[in-house]
């Protein structure tokens, strides 16, 4: 393993900062569309095909970008790992918010037939191809930047993005849907909030392009060592430990998919909540996790990134079932309460997952590692709404089924963070006193 000497303080910031903007704009995006397409993406775009057919033509443009997303983590690991994650992560924020802005501009089908729902699948395909490369090189210019001690705290930085972009979602669909009538949002108003993606860009950019190079990847390059197809260099010398990563990612991406896809339906249709207050609900869960996720980065740097993990899925684990009882009759509060703990423990397991991912794989093909075993993990979480949704028809919605799912992932990622922790590559300290002082980026590396 390489051990450069790290950027100074304020360059390590600065990456902190573009990387955290920057997830958080791909998250908005990528939410905000999840909450249009429930509504209106169906009538606007695919009105021929009746109701219930528009509306799982909708609810397909979603699964499109989740599915496509290993293809992204694959083409902009391979660029990530030989031209640069800055360079790398540039292209995929401009690949989101250009996309996103487009989708607020499309023709709908009453202005210009089946032309809109096409170019709407074609973006929501070159979203989820922006998003499957820009988990992974985020994380790695937020921790190659910094010290060894202060790697896990950094890797955190990323992970708030999702909550953020999750809440500027809700928000955006909460203003529209209680301040303007269906008929404004489905004629003009649902395009604002995809148009507001383009002074988010800019800001975006403006951020990444103020950073320099990661030392790690700048020494990679000095000494010659980056392979020539890192996807295959990383499947050659470590496919165990991707299949262990997957069930590491698991919990902290498949409880969202469950708590705030699955479990927001189930409320709403199954035990009659309210669809806002579920809303509302997990808005506060997401709150919440703005301070959870700093807190559990900075523990992570204390105890390790795969003891945080682990012991945030043995406590899901342990609470799985609780949470889905008491919630069969419960008040706005407890459903509240409900978000609150069942987001907390797995937001654990969400918060140290950038810093274990870092030290699982070698540098030499990391951008590529990260992404794709992430996008693997999206995948699969992306069908546990479904797979719970069988598994309450099959069950007769008994109140344990999504327990079951919850829990099921909690034994899995606490089993993978164990051998993680036994696995890594990366467990020396920092480089030799000689190169200790913090210096910039060099800058043939800009």
């Amino acid at each position: 393993m390489l051990h450069p000497a790290p950027s100074d303080p304020r360059t390590a910031r600065r990456a902190r900062w573009a990387s955290l903007v920057g997830t958080s704009l791909e998250s908005y995006d990528f939410y905000l569309f999840a909450y249009f397409s429930a509504f209106f993406a169906g009538p606007l775009f695919f009105e021929p095909l009746g109701p219930v057919g528009a509306n799982l033509a909708a609810l397909a443009t979603i699964g499109v970008a989740f599915v496509i997303r290993p293809i992204g983590a694959i083409v902009f690991g391979h660029l990530g790992d030989r031209i640069g994650r800055r360079t790398t992560l540039i292209v995929t924020i401009t690949m989101m918010g250009v996309a996103t802005a487009l989708i607020g501009v499309l023709p709908t089908f009453d202005q210009a037939g089946w032309i809109g729902a096409i170019a709407l699948v074609l973006l929501r395909i070159v979203q989820g191809i922006s998003l499957g490369g820009e988990w992974g090189g985020a994380v790695l210019i937020a921790t190659e930047h910094e010290t060894k001690a202060k790697r896990a705290f950094a890797a955190a930085m990323p992970q708030l993005g999702s909550p953020i972009g999750s809440i500027l979602a809700a928000v955006a669909f909460l203003w529209l849907t209680l301040s303007l009538s269906s008929e404004e949002i489905g004629e003009w108003a649902w395009r604002i909030p995809f148009l507001t993606a383009l002074p988010l860009l800019a800001i975006s950019l403006y951020l990444r392009l103020a950073i320099t190079e990661t030392p790690v990847f700048a020494a990679v390059k000095v000494a010659g060592r980056a392979p020539r197809i890192p996807l295959a260099a990383l499947l050659r010398a470590q496919p165990v430990t991707i299949v262990v990563a997957v069930g590491v990612a698991l919990l902290g991406i498949g409880s969202y998919s469950l708590m705030n896809t699955y479990t927001i339906n189930y409320g709403a249709a199954v035990l009659g909540f309210d669809y806002y207050q579920l809303l509302i609900a997990t808005t506060i869960g997401g709150l919440l996790q703005l301070v959870t996720i700093p807190l559990f980065g900075a523990w992570a740097t204390r105890i390790g990134s795969g003891l945080v993990i682990a012991i945030g899925a043995l406590g899901t684990l342990l609470v799985s079932f609780p949470i889905y009882f008491f919630l069969q009759d419960a008040s706005f509060g407890f459903l509240v309460g409900m978000m609150v703990i069942g987001g907390i423990l797995p937001t654990m397991s969400w918060a140290a997952l950038g810093g274990i991912f870092t030290e699982l794989f070698d540098e030499r093909y990391r951008y590529s590692a990260l992404g794709f075993a992430y996008a693997l993990a999206a995948v699969v979480a992306g069908f546990v709404p479904y797979l719970t949704a069988e598994l309450g028809v099959a069950t007769g919605n008994a109140w344990w089924h999504p327990a079951i799912v919850l829990a099921a992932m909690s034994l899995i990622t606490f089993v993978a963070s164990l051998v993680a922790i036994r696995i890594r590559v990366d467990r020396d300290e920092d480089a030799a006193p000689a190169l200790d002082a913090p210096i910039e980026s060099p800058a043939a590396t800009r």
